[in-house]
């Protein structure tokens, strides 16, 4: 079974673009069983070249689903299936990109027509699709975008597995990981890796740590350990001797361990992530008129944050969805420039705060509501999340808006007051990485449980 598809993206840098349009046929060798076709919005610009080529534009995408929505039905409709694109590559790490991005790994084999037909149809002008097509007489509609270019993928591919007498290219073609044979004492480690979620450390051979790792399926991240390719999973594997975990049911405590552990430790393979994990902010100012002001800028430790980010993409895509929910002003957050109304004012869904409309007090009380929900300066709560056993759970305990540490309580056990928790929490240092690291669990986690506790 195949699946054809054809995906659009927004453009930009490598490894930093959404996809705004996929397509997906389901292809048993002789006909089309299944199809899903769908806009995506992409929580990003789109490049002017790209709306200029396939006609998307961002008004066309506004209410699309994200692509969060529709990644089960991705899932679903591929299973069991080999990816088939033209330029399966490009497509293939787009949609890994995006899996990846929600914590997933998607993993699927691939066939590229472009290779085929390089093979099979020798000597065209050009093995680009439109001109490969139209060379092969195989019609096709609304060229750059994703529903025309995957049935045009679909009928070259059926014209590429007839020429195929033999059927040895497209069994020789299909791209699979290359499975590196495991020596025994990886497979020895392996077997003894639970799939939960927790911290591993990878020891040498006078027990020394050279990597620390967090991942919600230990088993499987030590298994990539040791059958990827690069330079430094080789050197892993040639060093490591054993690995052990420490289980922690919650991601997010799985995280703050990691960082803690990396930064006191500093085992040699970590290099990159021993340095601050954060690189941009999201800061405040009032202008001359009263309001309150949002930017996002780079993170500078001297000024007080109200969240921080990764990259400057996913504070723009925070901002963006705050002047959603908060009702803000495109203008006052910083995403939109202009010397009189923003885009919003002018399509009646921002109450004018940007041409002074909107009263200072009325419009800093919702900018205040965003600041209340995404800032746990000076507040006294727990975190609650899952534990590492089915009647247990972790707390992540913030005092007065700092970071103290974490613990594990059965549900028995109530948490609802300070001296309790002291008890149980094992202390944590308080730093700018553990800030950004639970401000950014607690935006990806919408239900995520907070206690708030008496002092």
């Amino acid at each position: 079974m195949y699946a054809i598809l054809d995906i659009e993206t927004t453009g930009g840098k490598f490894n930093e673009e959404g996809i705004t349009e996929i397509a997906i046929y389901k292809y048993d060798g002789h006909e089309v069983v299944d199809q899903f076709i769908s806009l995506i919005n992409p929580e990003r610009e789109i490049q002017p070249f790209v709306v200029n080529l396939t006609g998307i534009n961002s008004n066309m995408l506004r209410n699309a689903p994200k692509f969060y929505e529709v990644a089960k039905r991705i899932v679903e409709i591929t299973e069991d299936c080999i990816l088939v694109a033209h330029n399966a590559q490009f497509d293939y790490r787009i949609l890994c990109t995006e899996f990846r991005r929600l914590g997933f790994e998607y993993e699927r084999r691939s066939l590229c027509t472009v290779e085929l037909a390089k093979d099979l149809i020798p000597g065209q002008a050009s093995y680009s699709l439109g001109k490969l097509v139209r060379s092969l007489g195989i019609p096709v509609t609304d060229r750059h975008r994703a529903s025309g270019d995957a049935l045009a993928t679909v009928k070259l591919f059926k014209l590429l597995l007839d020429k195929d007498t033999n059927k040895t290219i497209i069994k020789n073609a299909i791209k699979t990981s290359p499975k590196q044979k495991l020596e025994p004492k990886h497979l020895d480690i392996i077997a003894d890796m639970p799939a939960i979620t927790g911290v591993y450390y990878i020891h040498q051979e006078d027990g020394e740590i050279i990597y620390i790792g967090k991942s919600n399926n230990i088993k499987k991240r030590i298994n990539q350990h040791f059958t990827n390719t690069n330079t430094k999973a080789k050197r892993i594997q040639a060093k490591v001797t054993s690995v052990t975990y420490e289980a922690t049911g919650s991601e997010l405590v799985a995280l703050l361990k990691e960082s803690e552990a990396i930064k006191r430790l500093k085992p040699r393979f970590n290099r990159a992530l021993r340095r601050s994990i954060f690189n941009y902010a999201l800061y405040r100012f009032v202008d001359e008129n009263g309001y309150i002001n949002l930017k996002i800028d780079k993170a500078d430790g001297r000024k007080k944050a109200i969240t921080t980010f990764s990259n400057l993409q996913s504070g723009k895509s925070f901002i963006t969805r705050a002047v959603e929910e908060f009702q803000l002003c495109q203008k006052l957050a910083g995403i939109y420039k202009t010397k009189t109304s923003c885009f919003h004012y002018d399509i009646k869904s921002c109450h004018g705060a940007c041409i002074q409309e909107e009263s200072p007090e009325d419009y800093n009380k919702r900018v205040l509501a965003l600041i209340e929900k995404y800032s746990y300066a000076n507040k006294n709560m727990v975190i609650v999340d899952r534990g590492r056993e089915v009647d247990e759970r972790s707390a992540i305990l913030i005092e007065n808006g700092l970071f103290k540490g974490i613990g594990f309580f059965n549900l028995n056990y109530q948490i609802n007051n300070l001296e309790v928790l002291e008890s149980i929490i094992t202390p944590m240092e308080n730093n700018r990485d553990t800030q950004h690291i639970i401000q950014s669990y607690m935006r990806r986690n919408k239900r995520l449980k907070i206690v708030v506790i008496d002092k």
